[in-house]
């Protein structure tokens, strides 16, 4: 079928995706369970030195014994940051973006050696009407994240933002013309990075607060990443192991129909080609080729509305928990997490991220107290470009 949003006469056709609606979707697994450098590559990329996630000295002295992943890195055990079970069936003349993440954690931390596999369904989608491109998708995508021993590690449901590229183009919301990236002069970045160390020693040891001693309207110590750039933006992507040659296969179950390698109505220079990866890798990588090559080249970004390079929503959701899982400390835990994407973080802009907690639960779902931390990460112009609350378990 055609939707439209109210007011609106641009239409979309939603009729191949109505048909994937409730329906379990996109079977891929990687192959090999993760180790130590892969979490450490992601921290890095992430720019998150917490040292239970890369100094092995250090891990050894923790409750863990040894590394141990942080809750973001999660995402990076999965096909598709997370967002391919949001975006099936084709929308003619369409691309994408994040939209936003929910989270549900369950008390099992990722280690090396660990292989994550994955339920993955298509929820369903609305459609509202956007100054970005007028009648807009906002599709939702659920995953479940188990480890070989079968216990339950994670679920996610993701928002894909779907979109037409030329109703997007021709209302220039992030014109190339307004996305000129900042340059930053040297006392600038001297004041960043004085910032970025003020963090880093904010709760180096991993000292957890206590749940009687946090009150509301408590503030987080403010952290900020950046600048980012096309090199930042490049390691990101190289961080979530799906991106890394040969690491995933398809497993589609026998008699069953996936639409994960369907056009999905993509720029014909956004979409992967997955025979031709079979022996040119870089055309399935994400990086040089596919619907995500937009982040690092600026000419594909400016045809699909973006205006120059940007960065990955799946990057906004990390830096987001590993801020508040660095002021929880060893003993604090994060169960759920709830985030919106406003814009991406452009090429030249840094992210500055805030916290609060706003209340206290004694008597959670959860099973022990938390705390509701609110979060907001903006950029140096103010802009917001993601909101969040985290429900977070300190110790009692």
């Amino acid at each position: 079928m055609s939707a439209q949003a109210k007011d609106s006469t641009v239409q979309l056709d939603m009729s191949d995706v109505d048909k994937w609606v409730g329906k379990p979707i996109i079977f891929a697994e990687l192959w090999d369970p993760c180790n130590a450098t892969d979490i450490r590559r992601w921290v890095q990329a992430m720019d998150y030195p917490n040292p239970v996630h890369w100094d092995e000295e250090f891990a050894r002295t923790s409750k863990w014994g040894g590394i141990v992943a942080p809750q973001s890195f999660t995402v990076a055990m999965d096909y598709g940051h997370g967002c391919h079970p949001a975006c099936v069936g084709k929308i003619p003349g369409s691309h994408l973006i994040f939209g936003g993440e929910e989270w549900w954690f369950y008390g099992s931390p990722v280690r090396p050696g660990d292989k994550l596999f994955q339920n993955r369904r298509f929820d369903g989608y609305s459609i509202a009407e956007t100054k970005f491109a007028g009648p807009t998708v906002f599709a939702r995508g659920d995953t479940v994240h188990r480890n070989q021993n079968g216990a339950l590690i994670a679920k996610e449901r993701s928002t894909a933002i779907r979109y037409l590229r030329e109703e997007a183009k021709k209302r220039g919301m992030y014109d190339k013309e307004q996305r000129v990236p900042k340059k930053w002069t040297q006392s600038e970045l001297d004041e960043v990075n004085k910032l970025r160390l003020d963090w880093i020693m904010s709760n180096r040891e991993g000292v957890s607060p206590h749940f009687e001693e946090v009150n509301i309207g408590d503030k987080l110590p403010r952290r900020v990443v950046g600048p980012h750039s096309v090199v930042t933006f490049a390691l990101e992507c190289r961080a979530h192991r799906q991106n890394i040659w040969g690491t995933w296969r398809w497993n589609v179950p026998e008699g069953v129909y996936d639409p994960a390698k369907e056009d999905a109505g993509f720029a014909e220079n956004m979409t992967y080609d997955h025979e031709a990866r079979k022996f040119d890798p870089r055309q399935g990588d994400g990086l040089f080729h596919g619907p995500s090559s937009g982040h690092i080249n600026a000419d594909k970004a400016e045809d699909v509305g973006m205006g120059g390079a940007y960065g990955y929503g799946a990057s906004m959701s990390s830096w987001f928990h590993d801020y508040v899982a660095y002021w929880a400390g060893h003993n604090g835990y994060i169960w759920h997490s709830k985030s919106q994407f406003r814009q991406p973080a452009f090429e030249g802009d840094v992210t500055y991220i805030d916290g609060e907690v706003i209340d206290k639960i004694e008597m959670s779902p959860y099973g022990m107290p938390v705390v509701v931390v609110k979060v907001k990460q903006t950029t140096q112009d103010g802009d917001v470009i993601l909101s969040a609350t985290a429900e977070v378990e300190l110790p009692y």
